[in-house]
């Protein structure tokens, strides 16, 4: 339950800090005091997002806090899964920058907003008089029945079965779609991939072939260059290995009487053999260089399939060319096996969808047997509310299509006069009447919820008198298994709460007090008679708050 809110900064609030009573709290307040901006902070220290608005004073940050007392709820898993330190005593807390930007922290620990969202689901329950319009949503009508059905285990298996249903239904139409376009494509692609395989290609060919043609294309040259060379290395008397084998054989005879000249003669072998290792090379190659133009012909032929494959493909090189090969090749291959891909999906989806259906039944019976005993429950609250000739029916409508819950419509359908049709709720019943069969479904939901905080923001709007004391009375009874927080504007229901908060102006700032119990007779009296306290007031008053017995 929530044990004290902290608010700072934000709308028309300076700083107000809230300590609440465990069991029913009351706040009233004159129109327009503030009390919609009190629910305001509450519901953005809960997770709602920012409509940049909260600041009061720009110029510093706008803060909410609240200190939850968690003992009992069973929250510790959800705190493990999601990293937080678990405290029996826990601090949420939201902060909203000049800036504009948020920051949520549990136990002084930043989280994301989402997070900070589900975990004040489980906390507190705002209910406001906008909402009874939720009466005509259908997944909230589900939800309730849902609840009191105990469907908790099998919703989510259900809602894993439709989520993996609707992936193999998207999964079996792409596969579908896509076997379609290939099938259209199949002979194109055939000819491509023919065409590539008919290549024979093979990956580093082009560079292999370019150095290859680029001595073909000069193999004359080549040759007429290297017969000049080994005619300048080795004619007969005047060749340059001639010349020097003479001139080293003299330096070796001078080298008995002058040693340096033998010196010269090694040196100079060395470089004559180098030479003659020149004169080898250059032989063997020029026999093996020849003009080809045969060769040379099947070279740039191939060189030019090569290249206009890959302008054809948008290919850089060979390898890229191989990589479409397998690829055109990889196609025509699923194209060759989509039916059976196809039929294994589809196998795959009917067995889910059964699964689907299967669960959805189960919901169904479920539900089905509750929908009576739901509106029993219903029409007792109703009764004690002062609609005793009500009808309300929950009517199931199953249908084919499977959709996120199931496959059943729900309906609550309503009449307060027992002689007229019921027709749906949110479309025939007065503001009045939508606050009693919200305030109906909310305790009866209470029951199974097991929320440590409900707040009631208005629910009591379109009523009064004896009908008002009813509500109240429910009201109380909620409180004694769960903290309450209501908002009133009737006396009959603020005089029942076990702590009673007044919010108000004061210098342009809006403020809340807890009032003693004196006070409350004056609050009280003020609602019952408007701004001039009458001593009837009083005396109406203190006999709501149980000072005074009512007169015979």
């Amino acid at each position: 339950m929530l044990r004290r809110l902290t608010v700072e900064n934000y709308a028309l609030i300076d700083r107000l800090q809230l300590e609440l009573d465990a069991h029913l709290n009351i706040i009233t307040g004159e129109t327009g005091a503030g009390k919609s901006i009190l629910l305001g902070a509450l519901g953005l220290l809960l997770g709602a997002k920012n409509d940049g608005s909260a600041m009061k004073d720009t110029a510093r940050n706008c803060r909410v806090e609240g200190v939850f007392d968690l003992t009992g709820l069973g929250l510790e898993p959800f705190f493990e899964e999601n990293d937080l330190d678990y405290a029996a005593e826990t601090t949420l807390t939201r902060i909203i920058t000049p800036a504009g930007k948020s920051r949520a922290f549990v136990n002084d620990l930043p989280v994301q907003l989402q997070l900070l969202r589900e975990l004040g689901t489980r906390l507190v329950d705002i209910h406001s008089q906008h909402q009874n319009l939720i009466l005509s949503s259908e997944e909230f009508r589900i939800s309730a029945l849902d609840t009191m059905a105990g469907n908790s285990a099998l919703l989510p298996r259900y809602a894993a079965a439709y989520t993996r249903m609707q992936e193999l239904r998207r999964k079996v139409a792409a596969l579908r779609e896509a076997a379609e376009a290939s099938r259209r494509d199949e002979e194109w692609l055939r000819y491509q991939s023919e065409e590539l395989t008919a290549a024979a290609l093979r990956a580093g060919e082009q560079t292999e072939i370019e150095a290859e043609l680029a001595v073909l294309e000069h193999a004359d040259r080549i040759g007429e260059t290297f017969i000049n060379l080994r005619n300048a290395l080795d004619t007969d008397e005047v060749g340059i290995l001639t010349l020097l084998r003479n001139s080293e054989n003299e330096l070796a005879r001078l080298g008995a009487n002058y040693p340096a000249a033998a010196d010269y003669a090694g040196r100079l072998h060395a470089v004559i053999e180098e030479l003659k290792d020149i004169d080898a090379s250059v032989t063997a190659d020029g026999q093996r260089i020849d003009a080809d133009p045969e060769r040379l012909q099947k070279l740039t032929n191939r060189l030019d399939l090569l290249l206009s494959l890959q302008q054809k493909h948008r290919a850089a090189d060979e390898a890229a060319l191989i990589a479409v090969r397998d690829d055109y090749a990889a196609r025509l291959s699923a194209i060759a096996h989509s039916d059976e891909a196809i039929a294994e999906a589809e196998k795959e989806l009917q067995t889910v969808e059964n699964e689907a259906r299967t669960l959805a039944k189960q919901l169904h019976d479920a539900r089905a047997k509750q929908a009576p005993k739901f509106a029993g429950r219903i029409l007792e609250t109703l009764a004690q509310l002062g609609m005793p000739d009500t009808i309300f029916r929950v009517e199931l409508t199953p249908s084919e299509a499977l959709g996120r819950t199931g496959n059943d419509a729900v309906a609550f359908l309503f009449t307060a006069n027992k002689n007229r049709e019921p027709q749906p709720v949110e479309r025939i019943a007065s503001g009045g009447e939508l606050s009693r069969v919200m305030l109906s479904i909310k305790a009866l939901l209470a029951e199974r919820m097991q929320l440590p905080t409900i707040l009631f923001d208005e629910i009591d709007t379109g009523v009064s008198g004896r009908i008002a004391d009813a509500m109240g009375e429910i009201i109380v009874g909620l409180s004694k298994t769960m903290q309450v927080v209501d908002i009133t504007h009737l006396p009959q229901v603020a005089s029942k709460g076990t702590a009673h908060f007044v919010v108000y102006k004061h210098e342009g700032h809006t403020d809340l007090t807890r009032l003693t119990e004196e006070e409350r007779v004056e609050e009280i009296a003020k609602m019952l008679s408007g701004s001039r306290i009458t001593d009837a007031a009083l005396a109406q008053a203190r006999i709501l708050l149980g000072r005074e017995k009512s007169p015979e």
